[in-house]
């Protein structure tokens, strides 16, 4: 009995010790700084040495093997603290500023809010302008998701509408450098920071519909205006906050899908544990069973009128591809 409780506890370390071996042979390939071949020879070593300590579980070098691991892995873990995100970098233009924004009463003024005009990925008129919102205002809060990678996978916009007919879209993005690409992996190994773009819709949107044929689809959340505003200071809340402290963009716990646990609590909801959250393609169907989207048509016919990619194609990115977005997308809080 005492064997095979042995061999089963060796087992359950050696699986803890596989899992902790592959995370630290990711984090030295991303970030050591080194170059490839001496990153390379880096994660190979541990790789060794965590396949050594497994073998030494089965033996009677047990417990120093473990220990000289946890050892090893606790001096991984003492660099990795020290990788902070850069502050300054040569930023690609898109993400080159962080939007702050600063409260008067029910006027809200924005600084580097994004007006870009797109003609392709690499082909723009760079804009950053400084503008004034009332609070009072605020009516609606809607979700654009951007699917660029299959059903499974999006990007989350969400846009908020005044009621003089104008919309301000928040977008949470790997700040990239110029030349830089996103890559989902390496965004789980502190690889690029943080920004959070405030933009018109017809840049932040328009550029993944009309620019780069990404299908993109808009749903109109229940949220009440007092929600919305609320959703919207938070906003602005972490964007200053991220431009006080950068962050690490992370692809599970730090990226645009956590928009979505703010999102549920402004329509009232609480946001239990799912997996849409993490295959955040599915995030429609989350919000439709948690009651924040119009439940009075199914889920099919709400999905297939979310569909924007060809109205934003006629729109021509217009100073009206907001307006002519939604012809046709039903509103629960508008009644239509």
């Amino acid at each position: 009995m005492h064997r095979i409780a042995r061999i089963s506890l060796a087992i359950i370390l050696s699986l803890a010790i596989a899992v902790l071996t592959a995370w630290a042979g990711f984090a030295m390939w991303y970030r050591l700084p080194a170059g490839e071949l001496g990153r390379a020879a880096a994660c190979a070593l541990f790789i060794l040495f965590g396949l050594g300590t497994v073998i030494a579980l089965f033996s009677r070098f047990r417990i120093r093997g473990f220990a000289l691991f946890l050892a090893a892995f606790a001096a991984v873990l003492v660099w990795w603290s020290t990788i902070k995100p850069l502050g300054d970098a040569d930023w690609a233009p898109d993400v080159a500023r962080q939007v702050t924004g600063t409260r008067d009463g029910n006027l809200l003024t924005l600084k580097d809010v994004r007006d870009f005009e797109w003609r392709s990925d690499t082909d723009f008129t760079e804009r950053w302008t400084t503008r004034t919102y009332d609070l009072s205002t605020v009516q609606t809060a809607d979700l654009f998701m951007s699917y660029w990678a299959g059903p499974k996978m999006a990007h989350v916009i969400m846009s908020f509408g005044f009621s003089g007919g104008e919309y301000l879209a928040w977008s949470i993005e790997v700040r990239r450098r110029v030349g830089g690409e996103f890559s989902p992996i390496a965004d789980l190994f502190k690889s690029n920071p943080l920004v959070i773009v405030a933009a018109d819709e017809r840049d932040v949107v328009g550029v993944r519909s009309n620019v780069r044929g990404e299908d993109v689809q808009i749903y109109r959340l229940k949220a009440s205006p007092d929600a919305a505003r609320a959703l919207l200071l938070e906003y602005v809340s972490d964007a200053n906050a991220l431009s006080a402290a950068p962050e690490f963009y992370n692809s599970i716990t730090t990226n645009c899908t956590t928009t979505i646990v703010k999102m549920m609590r402004a329509v009232g909801d609480a946001v239990p544990l799912d997996w849409r959250l993490i295959v955040n393609g599915y995030l429609p169907d989350y919000a439709y069973d948690r009651g924040a989207l119009d439940t009075r048509l199914p889920l099919s016919t709400l999905r297939e009128l979310a569909h924007i990619d060809d109205r934003a194609r006629k729109s021509g990115l217009s100073p009206d591809f907001s307006r002519l977005i939604r012809v046709g997308v039903p509103s629960p809080r508008l009644g239509y």
